[in-house]
């Protein structure tokens, strides 16, 4: 079984065919989807748990979780009714996670003074709920040499208002270095990959991913976004977590089912869950 540990679902692309897409990730061997609750605005975190309980129960679809945050470039509007929702639906049982929160200084989007106050305002909210992050941390400029403003930020801000709570987290779509992948391992998270760890130009992703322990990594899609190749640029979907997943398996030289059985074993130690996914 794999989990797809980190899609978009309750993205408009998917409004018209939801049910046949989650259809088809049982079919690819897809036992959960952790469903990510940021929303087009920051008051709009509740489509994942909607989702959840819409589709928790049917027959043949993967178990699906949900997560709740304000998304970086979001954090401007993170006013005090906000934080309250987000407070409430990180203590409803489906939401199992914070985020995904962080620092984006690539895109235009909130102020970084701002996208921090947010950051450790979401990390009171979650350590009092006891629920795990779920991190995005894109510094200003990708690629060989690239600054890592954003990643010395983060770094700071979980050194000193995360670590003691001995929770952890998810690097999702994780882009930095070996030394971001050290610290994280350090911080108790685990190191997600997305289908751009199969893209031609990625191969320092690829060596970063090849020196990670097996019980420090996890698989996804960002669906709809960073389809695997060949098919980047399509929309995405969960099923595809699986070439991830056979990419990633190449670089730690296992076999496809020991990553599965892995990175499955993994999430639910992370988020102490029950490896009961059955419908």
């Amino acid at each position: 079984m794999l989990i797809d540990s980190h899609a978009h679902l309750d993205s408009e692309r998917y409004a018209d065919d939801r049910l046949a897409i989650l259809r088809r990730a049982w079919e690819a061997g897809v036992g959960a989807v952790l469903a990510i609750g940021i929303g087009e605005q920051a008051g709009e975190m509740q489509g994942a748990l909607d989702l959840c309980r819409h589709f928790n129960g049917q027959a043949n679809l993967p178990r699906l979780y949900a997560s709740a945050g304000v998304y970086p470039h979001n954090t401007h509007q993170a006013d005090a009714a906000v934080l309250a929702k987000l407070e409430g639906l990180l203590a409803e049982p489906e939401v199992i996670a914070c985020g995904e929160i962080g620092l984006d200084y690539y895109h235009e989007g909130a102020a970084h003074d701002v996208q921090r106050a947010g950051l450790i305002a979401q990390l009171e909210i979650a350590a009092t709920r006891k629920r795990p992050i779920l991190i995005h941390c894109r510094p200003t400029n990708d690629g060989a040499g690239a600054e890592m403003d954003a990643w010395d930020d983060l770094f700071e801000i979980l050194d000193v208002h995360w670590r003691q709570t001995g929770l952890g987290g998810v690097m999702h779509c994780f882009g930095g270095g070996w030394e971001q992948a050290r610290r994280s391992l350090d911080l108790g998270f685990l190191i997600s990959f997305a289908g751009n760890l199969t893209y031609p130009k990625a191969q320092p992703l690829r060596d970063v991913a090849a020196r990670l322990p097996m019980n420090g990594v996890l698989v996804e899609t960002d669906a709809p976004w960073l389809a695997p190749a060949p098919d980047r640029g399509k929309r995405n979907e969960p099923a595809w977590v699986a070439r991830t997943a056979q990419s990633l398996a190449g670089l730690l030289a296992v076999t496809e089912e020991e990553i599965a059985a892995e990175t499955t074993k993994n999430f639910f130690r992370l988020f102490d869950l029950s490896p009961n996914v059955g419908n």
